[in-house]
């Protein structure tokens, strides 16, 4: 069973999905690696399954022609993809790893096929020849979260085959077996794993900040910026006359004013769950329009996360970077044994595979930094699963839009009351375990129709009309 790591759940990239954008971004990449050093002449990409039905909207052909252009994810001027993208159709001719110049017609190079291939419906085919005529052919699967494997990769011959943590965990039962074994918290243990494979401490939780500092980045920006969303449904941006209406148009000159004027606001219970539909507005209307963000565990569910941190370091006493690193090292594990366990791909499982993971993975962190036992850490994250089973992907026009930003909103509220129920509850009387959820979750991904996983071919997809200029 892989180990995986706080930074295999939580990633740096591009939104709009993790699955349909960073994961097609980095099988561009790595099939860009695979090919490098010989003349390419031709190359075309044949997307399946769920990535044609909604890549479209999901911006996985922008995703593909950056990556071969050999722009990273994680490092990109998003505010350039527009003017990259552009350049590449108006002179159809991509430059591969911003050297080599193909023939390149996006019409003509990347076909949306409605066909699935048996491993997993988030699969492309690389196929590049050479001017001495050789193919070369790679196929990936785009498996939620960012993960990406190829077509000749199993889950067990991950990119983590090789790590080896001292408290391997890959259920609740063992994460509870080394609970009782060290005396630990989640946190602690999942630190302890962490520092093996990264033996400075200080190293280590700077670059646990540096996400959260991209996650304040971003819920920043989105409650700072204006206009319609790209895609054509013409969706209006929220966030921002929400913080302004909250800050009664105050005006602040840096991030840090910006967080005190919201200590500063009101914590009546309408004022603080008005400023959490802020926080999670803002990170995905972010997501919506490539803006940088962090999986957590997708693209697609961004937003909760953030929203639940901002939660506890606007309106609940806290221990400031200290209770961010313990609430990010105890979410990443609950995401992992959802991952192991089920799925995080909405493709596989609907959205509670990613809004169902993410509040999931914020009750549980929210919970341990709130002074919370174990176990009532592993009962909140149980909770906000419970009360997410059967959440379908019906994404309108296949953009990460409708209904998905608002459901954000519904998985940070969802995670704080879970919190708060556990936090006032006592776990010995709890009839459902995390690991009886999980295996739950899993055979209901497995139960429900293919129309309601990321396919929009039906629910709110088919059922809502409306007039979508050209995407």
């Amino acid at each position: 069973m892989e180990q995986i790591s706080v930074f295999d759940i939580f990633k740096i990239g591009v939104g709009p999905s993790s699955s349909h954008t960073m994961g097609p971004w980095v099988s561009a990449l790595r099939f860009l690696n695979k090919v490098k050093g010989l003349d390419i002449e031709f190359i075309e990409i044949n997307l399946y399954g769920s990535l044609s039905k909604t890549g479209k909207g999901h911006g996985t052909d922008i995703a593909i022609m950056l990556g071969l252009e050999g722009y990273n994810p994680k490092e990109i001027a998003t505010e350039k993809i527009n003017e990259y993208i552009q350049k590449i159709k108006e002179e159809k001719k991509l430059k591969l790893n911003k050297a080599q110049k193909i023939e390149f017609d996006l019409s003509q190079n990347i076909h949306f096929l409605r066909e699935n291939l048996p491993y997993h419906p988030n699969a492309l085919t690389f196929v590049a020849k050479t001017k001495e005529k050789k193919e070369i052919k790679e196929t990936y699967y785009s498996i939620g979260g960012g993960f990406v494997l190829s077509e000749s990769e199993t889950e067990s011959e991950s990119e983590n085959k090789e790590i080896t943590f001292p408290y391997p965990i890959h259920n609740e039962e063992s994460l509870k077996f080394w609970l009782n074994k060290t005396g630990l918290s989640i946190s602690e243990v999942v630190l302890k794993n962490e520092l093996s494979l990264n033996s400075n401490e200080t190293t280590l939780k700077d670059n646990i900040l540096a996400i959260w500092n991209i996650m304040l980045e971003c819920t920043h920006k989105g409650c700072h910026t204006t206009g319609i969303l790209p895609g054509g449904l013409s969706v209006q941006r929220r966030a921002f006359e929400i913080n302004q209406n909250l800050l009664k148009n105050q005006k602040q000159n840096s991030i840090s004013e910006w967080l005190d004027k919201i200590k500063e606001s009101s914590s009546s219970f309408d004022i603080v769950t008005r400023w959490v539909s802020c926080f999670a507005l803002a990170v995905n209307e972010e997501n919506a329009s490539f803006g940088r963000v962090v999986t957590a565990p997708t693209n697609g569910a961004a937003g909760v996360i953030p929203a639940v941190i901002m939660y506890l370091l606007c309106f609940c006493k806290n221990q400031g970077d200290n209770d961010i690193i313990k609430f990010l090292l105890t979410a990443s594990q609950i995401g992992a044994v959802f991952k192991q366990g089920s799925t995080i791909s909405a493709a596989m499982g609907g959205c509670q595979a990613e809004i169902g993971v993410s509040s999931s993975m914020a009750a549980a962190g929210l919970t341990e930094c709130l002074g919370g036992t174990p176990l009532q850490v592993l009962m909140a994250a149980e909770i906000a699963m419970e009360h997410h089973l059967g959440l379908t992907c019906d994404p309108i026009k296949g953009l990460v839009q409708i209904p998905c930003i608002e459901r954000n909103v519904m998985g940070a509220m969802k995670a704080i009351t879970a919190a708060h129920l556990a936090l006032s509850g006592n776990p010995s009387y709890a009839k459902v375990s995390l690991d009886g959820i999980i295996k739950t979750m899993k055979e209901t991904a497995r139960d429900m129709s293919e129309k309601y996983k990321e396919t929009s071919e039906g629910g709110l997809a088919v059922n809502i009309p409306v007039n979508v200029a050209e995407c």
